[in-house]
């Protein structure tokens, strides 16, 4: 890997074009070195995992508004929309939009946590569909993701944003941007005008991960990879971005970030190092903030040893920063402990998530969540026993550099009414690479079946892995084949009439198409 100084430059410099870090990222992004079986690999296991939580979100609310906007945005040979087969097609931008929404809903699929969070999966909607609609190949949607997944991962290493209250997505429109440039081979040039068009239009503050949380969390990244993809046709047509993105005196870093006086070393491999960041990634066993993964698995085991929640008198979480004030006791967010408080809300408290673990020994994406669990008297009382403080050992192994050392779990220490304390740790999840049962490809299998069942038919869904398994060997024009089709039965409807669907009729289930698909 290549460090690169980034400072803010007054426009008096005129900053050179090839030392500004939107180039050196458009550089990246055109550099044809092949990528790596193992990149592949893991590539092909975030699609079955993007598939696997968006069939779960399929009928949830925010994702079937944004699939209705997509589907009114039809298009002849366009890309396809999750859950509606291959044969109906939309704008790219529109499928980004409403697959995207759909793989973040539910908060379950992949993370990176350094100076800043992400969840890299979000660079795949837009990149695929973009793959779809230009009839690439399946080698070269895996060139673009595994662009997509390094720029970002790059960026989380060193540009912190949520310290400034700006959302993590605006990683993601750059990421993206790149991505494309890679899967479509576009130049430098083109790719650098895009990238800053995509970084000036998707910084938005964190209020969407703060207090009562709306379903804006899960539109927050599908937005940006709706934009990135039109930054990229602007910049295919010859129009230019405020420039420099990141460096000018009235750009990101000085106006938004750490100011004029900021200092950032952002890792980029060479030209010709392979594109690995993909590997530094971890995915989620369990649908909830990356940050409990470890503290549900060692809630799984604590919670054994109580046979009544009412003898407990106090249970402190011992953690990092991030858990601390992002979704413990240190955001002071009252809703965190409210029982009438939204899923959104619910997944980004850790003292729900614990109290919950410790009382069922499992987690469950839509069980774990309903209203009448939250509800539950014990669990209420046991709730508001749970205070989290950070502690600066877990704080540095969150910002560890050597991935053998990097952890993102706690201690827990649950003190008894009788005066006995039980008391453990756990540094990474049990489906960490470093963790007790790390994931391989017959574990996101796995996670696909359990959440895609009773939604997509038994054949179906063995269609779909075993055509993304075969990825590599897609030729142009084939991605549509990764789309899965669900019956009309099973994927509701947004039937409430938005501007884009103004006086149309509405649909009785989806369309002919869907069936079709289904008997092919």
């Amino acid at each position: 890997m290549q460090y690169h100084d980034v400072r803010v430059h007054p426009e008096s410099d005129r900053l050179p074009r090839p030392e500004q870090l939107a180039w050196k990222i458009a550089q990246v992004a055109a550099d044809p070195v092949p990528v790596e079986a193992a990149v592949t690999d893991m590539i092909i296991n975030r699609l079955i995992d993007n598939a696997s939580v968006a069939m779960a979100s399929v009928n949830r609310h925010s994702v079937m508004s944004a699939r209705a906007e997509a589907l009114a945005h039809r298009r002849e040979g366009g890309a396809t929309v999750f859950g509606m087969g291959p044969n109906v097609r939309v704008h790219a931008e529109w499928a980004a939009w409403a697959n995207g929404t759909a793989v973040r809903e539910l908060d379950f699929h992949d993370t990176f946590l350094a100076e800043e969070y992400s969840h890299p999966g979000d660079n795949i909607p837009g990149i695929l569909a973009v793959a779809q609609q230009c009839r690439r190949s399946g080698a070269d949607l895996i060139r673009g993701a595994a662009t997509g997944y390094e720029i970002q991962i790059d960026l989380a290493r060193a540009i912190c944003l949520h310290k400034h209250k700006i959302d993590h997505v605006a990683h993601l429109g750059p990421s993206v941007a790149a991505g494309i440039g890679t899967l479509m081979r576009l130049p430098p040039a083109v790719i650098y005008q895009a990238i800053g068009q995509a970084l000036h239009v998707t910084t938005a503050t964190r209020q969407s991960r703060k207090g009562e949380i709306s379903s804006w969390k899960a539109y927050a990244p599908a937005h940006a990879s709706k934009m990135a993809v039109e930054a990229v046709d602007r910049a295919m047509m010859g129009e230019t971005s405020p420039t420099p993105i990141y460096e000018g005196e009235d750009g990101v870093i000085a106006w938004m970030l750490d100011g004029k006086n900021a200092h950032y070393r952002v890792p980029l491999p060479e030209m010709g190092e392979p594109k690995r960041a993909i590997l530094s990634s971890f995915t989620k066993e369990h649908s909830a903030e990356y940050q409990s993964q470890a503290l549900i698995d060692l809630a799984f085991r604590m919670g054994q040893k109580i046979k009544n929640w009412d003898d407990v008198d106090d249970v402190l979480i011992e953690t990092s920063h991030h858990t601390h004030y992002v979704i413990g006791t240190g955001s002071n967010d009252p809703q965190k402990f409210d029982p009438q408080a939204s899923r959104e809300t619910l997944d980004h408290s850790i003292m729900y998530i614990v109290a919950v673990a410790l009382q069922d020994g499992s987690w469950h994406h839509v069980h774990s969540y309903a209203p009448e669990r939250a509800r539950r008297p014990d669990t209420v009382r046991l709730w508001r026993k749970i205070h989290t403080i950070e502690k600066p050992e877990w704080t540095q192994r969150y910002h560890e550099t050597d991935p053998d050392k990097k952890a993102f779990g706690g201690r827990i220490v649950i003190r008894m009414k009788d005066g006995s304390v039980i008391a453990d740790e756990l540094a990474v999840a049990n489906a960490h690479t470093l963790g007790a049962t790390p994931w391989q490809r017959a574990d996101y299998i796995r996670k696909f079946q359990t959440l895609s069942e009773g939604i997509v038919p038994h054949q179906e869904a063995e269609r779909f892995l075993d055509i993304v398994q075969n990825l590599p060997n897609l030729k142009a024009g084939e991605l549509h084949m990764l789309e899965i089709a669900i019956p009309e039965r099973d994927i509701r409807q947004n039937t409430a009439e938005g501007i884009f669907n103004f006086g149309q009729a509405k649909p009785a289930a989806v369309t002919a198409a869907t069936s079709t698909a289904l008997a092919s």
